[in-house]
């Protein structure tokens, strides 16, 4: 019996995407793609349509998984947008519990020669020119139970109580420029693109006093947490920002030292990693914060220029007045076109985001965003508002056709210089408003990190863009120069009575 019901259920789903794929794709061949016809206004036309653009700063709540990368350090001279600080605030435990430094019975500890505390460099935004100044200080006892939790995710606008009157490190100068330059470490060992930081005798002392039958340190992991709560990593000046992994073996402290076996002395060290929470009860996932700070400019009058920012970011509004009532027609391509405003000493420094993110604001929903209909991905089915049952309301997976979609910055030649710009598809957004008069949603228009729908799951959806990475002007609505003025360009045809 389960057999037929599963059967008919299958089939019930099937033809309800045949029936819903009827509705919406019109024209199988050229609806959307590259195989447009020609505008010969005998039986294919073109209209451009103005936006009305308007513009905005995210209040940010985002929220960085432990996979991805996290922001570290300081943009102070960006004339377009202003400022930007990332501190990142991480705890670094031993592989397990009880731990001894000395790993073999008849070792003797000669000497603590340092602690050294390693990231695992991944790339940079901004000016490698200058060097960035970092200092590390220590995450306050007092914050233990704060920001120490197995299902805490903090949000970029947090940061854990910091001691800042005492730094555990000098103050240690990165040259982005020379990560790729290999580092001796030990006798035997090289590594390159790591931000290393030696910490100070004090704390070299303290941790490795942890390592005898009278303290408690390292005999669990609450313990340890009362020594050392957590690092918090600062930048104090610079005008870049480094990315680092926290889940490669690069991330580390180091505890380097010298031991007698056998009346053999030998020079090693051992390693404290980021924990993921991968290894059980005994050892509690490690906590990490990533603040981000930005002190931006003033934004322009939106009409003319938008300042498109990444998370923790800003973002355009935009309001397409024709296309209500716009009549039924084949659309056989419609597209938002986003043109930079170019700045070629600037934008080379500080770059524009790889992706722009388009959804619609609904203000029947609150929040009061949701997905773009249909033009995310053609090939999958769902539903922004979800209320068709068995569909989500965004395609699975995240997964979205950029081929189809756009939204990735291209650059083309122009009489004044090279331009980035953005094609934007929704055609198919524009024909159900042509063929139902659906209604015409008001968008916005966002460099996206991640982002969710609260109103329908908790789950926050990543996007392409890393975190603080990739900043644009771009043409408003009402820009008094066609080459930098957003616009919709619709190529149609129309439907014989």
């Amino acid at each position: 019996m389960q057999v037929n019901i599963s059967k008919k259920i299958a089939l019930i789903f099937s033809l309800s995407i045949i029936f819903i794929w009827g509705c919406t794709k019109l024209d199988t061949t050229n609806l959307g793609g590259d195989l447009i016809p020609e505008v010969d206004n005998v039986n294919t036309f073109a209209d451009t349509l103005d936006i009305i653009t308007g513009s905005g700063v995210f209040d940010d709540s985002t929220r960085l998984s432990l996979t991805e990368e996290y922001a570290l350090g300081k943009i102070t001279n960006d004339p377009l947008m202003g400022g930007t600080e990332a501190n990142l605030y991480l705890q670094l435990k031993p592989p397990y519990y009880p731990y001894f430094i000395r790993k073999v019975a008849n070792d003797t500890l000669v000497k603590a020669d340092s602690a050294v505390l390693c990231l695992s460099y991944k790339a940079f935004y901004g000016d490698t020119s200058q060097p960035i100044q970092l200092q590390v200080f220590q995450v306050s006892e007092d914050a233990r139970d704060l920001w120490d939790s197995l299902s805490n995710y903090n949000t970029i606008n947090y940061a854990p109580d910091v001691d800042n009157s005492l730094a555990i490190s000098a103050v240690k100068t990165v040259d982005i420029r020379a990560m790729s330059n290999f580092v001796k470490i030990g006798k035997f060992d090289s590594v390159n693109n790591q931000i290393r930081i030696k910490l100070s005798d004090r704390f070299r002392d303290s941790i490795f006093a942890l390592d005898t039958s009278r303290n408690k340190g390292f005999l669990s992991d609450a313990f340890f947490r009362i020594f050392c709560n957590g690092f918090a990593i600062k930048a104090l000046s610079g005008n870049a920002l480094m990315y680092v992994n926290l889940l490669e073996t690069q991330t580390r402290l180091e505890l380097h030292y010298k031991k007698r076996n056998a009346g053999v002395v030998d020079t090693v060290y051992n390693s404290f990693y980021f924990n993921s929470g991968l290894q059980g009860e005994t050892i509690r996932r490690s906590a990490v914060a990533n603040k981000i700070v930005r002190s931006r400019n003033a934004l322009p009058p939106a009409d003319q220029e938008i300042y498109l920012q990444t998370t923790p970011g800003t973002y355009a509004t935009l309001e397409i007045p024709r296309l209500t009532n716009y009549g039924n027609k084949i659309i056989h391509r419609a597209e938002i076109q986003v043109s930079q405003i170019p700045d070629p000493i600037n934008d080379k420094i500080f770059p524009e985001a790889s992706y722009l993110y388009l959804d619609l604001i609904d203000s029947t929903t609150s929040p009061k965003w949701k997905p773009i209909y249909y033009d995310l991905n053609p090939n999958t089915f769902y539903d922004p508002d979800f209320k068709t049952a068995g569909f989500p309301f965004y395609p699975l997976n995240g997964d979205i056709d950029f081929g189809y979609f756009g939204g990735y910055v291209r650059e083309r030649e122009m009489p004044f210089g090279t331009q980035s710009y953005y094609n934007i598809n929704i055609t198919r957004y524009v024909q159900q408003i042509a063929t139902k008069n659906s209604f015409n949603y008001k968008m916005r228009l966002f460099p996206a990190h991640n982002f969710s729908y609260p109103q329908y799951s908790k789950l926050t959806i990543p996007y392409r863009n890393a975190i603080a990475y990739g900043r644009t002007r771009i043409g408003g609505g009402g820009n008094s120069n066609p080459a930098y003025r957003m616009r919709v360009r619709v190529i149609y045809s129309k439907i014989k009575p």
